[in-house]
């Protein structure tokens, strides 16, 4: 009797307690739906609204001409997706082009502005740099240039008589023609060895309309300058993240490890690369979507030429939509590309996923004790 006459009081203002959490918490959420309702409503209106009316025309025969919403505009549903991938002719064949090219350029520059960023960040996060300011402003200056008036410098540098050809004569190379060679540098590099013709195996067929020939021709030279010109401008923007990531590496793990005996590479692959794993995965994947997103340097310099080496799926939605007046294709293009760039962030998000890094962290570090004591 004295156990339940002490928990009856226990027990009676349990349920008014909860009422008055539940009501505070619900006044929390509803003022909380009002501070972010301004950034949804503008959000909804000039990002999702947009997006969704694209998508209709994408689903449409629009031309450009009067509203794509009314009964006049022919429907035709999925007809500009399936031209891209099942129907042979010119559509397909310029979609998987632009495919090819882009692979190629996603290929080289995401790595290679990756490692070089990385490289640069450890060059400036050196104690025993003098000048940082100064080599951390010269790295970053490229990427806060306008890319229109680099990549119009570019194309001087890079014309036939230009300052590449001529740095290249010095050593007794004959530079090519930059914007003007459609040939793939494989192709070119095969040449080089007197085979000039392709192989009958490679010419007879490939997949989605494009011999196995031009889908292992490699980039163009025309590519391979905007590659240059991308990685050269990319690369101080995650310099500046990978050196912010560095600079939280607690210094007294590289010195617990210096003093276990661990060499220089060892301390870098396992105590900083683990530690600056979610800013790699930052830069590789805002890296992925700005690759498949080149179109300013594309414009500028080549317009898809020579021979729509330089097409890319970003440039091609906007000739079809803007040259040829053809916007449900032009649409249907960019909205296969918001697909693949979503599709690949995941399958890099898998890939890159954390795997217990203390874990690891912890067994090297045991492997190393012994050695150390």
């Amino acid at each position: 009797m004295a156990t339940e006459a002490l928990a009856a009081p226990a027990t009676t203002p349990a349920g008014p307690s909860r009422r008055r959490r539940g009501g505070t918490r619900g006044n929390e959420n509803l003022a909380g739906w009002l501070f972010v309702a301004p950034v949804v409503v503008i959000l909804g209106l000039f990002l999702l609204l947009p997006i969704l009316m694209a998508l209709w025309v994408s689903l449409t025969d629009w031309n450009g001409q009067g509203s794509p919403f009314t009964r006049d505009v022919p429907f035709v549903g999925t007809e500009n997706y399936t031209r891209l991938f099942t129907e042979d002719g010119l559509d397909r064949r310029d979609f998987m082009t632009s495919i090819r090219n882009n692979i190629y350029y996603v290929g080289i520059v995401v790595p290679a502005q990756t490692v070089l960023a990385l490289g640069l960040a450890l060059v400036v996060n050196n104690r025993m740099l003098k000048g940082k300011g100064f080599f951390r402003s010269a790295f970053y200056f490229p990427s806060v240039t306008s890319s229109v008036a680099i990549s119009v410098v570019f194309l001087f540098l890079f014309a036939n008589s230009g300052a590449v050809n001529r740095l290249l004569g010095l050593f007794g190379i004959d530079g090519p023609q930059w914007f003007a060679d459609s040939r793939g540098v494989l192709h070119l590099l095969l040449g080089a060895v007197g085979v000039d013709d392709p192989p009958a195996a490679l010419t007879g067929g490939g997949p989605f309309g494009l011999s196995w020939w031009d889908w292992l021709s490699g980039p163009s030279v025309a590519m391979v300058s905007i590659i240059t010109l991308v990685v050269w401008t990319t690369s101080g923007t995650f310099m500046l993240m990978f050196l912010a990531a560095l600079q939280n590496v607690p210094v007294a793990l590289d010195e617990a490890s210096t003093l276990d005996g661990a060499s220089r590479w060892q301390r870098f692959r396992h105590v900083t690369l683990p530690l600056i794993k979610p800013t790699t995965f930052l830069v590789v994947t805002l890296g992925l979507i700005g690759s498949w997103q080149v179109f300013d340097q594309v414009y500028v310099m080549s317009q898809g030429d020579p021979a729509k080496t330089t097409l890319t799926p970003a440039y091609l939605s906007y000739r079809t939509a803007f040259r040829d007046f053809d916007y449900g294709s032009g649409a249907a293009i960019s909205f296969v590309l918001f697909l693949i760039i979503i599709v690949l962030t995941l399958i890099q998000r898998r890939i890159m996923a954390d795997r217990d890094p203390v874990g690891r962290r912890r067994r090297w570090w045991r492997r190393r004790a012994p050695e150390g004591s």
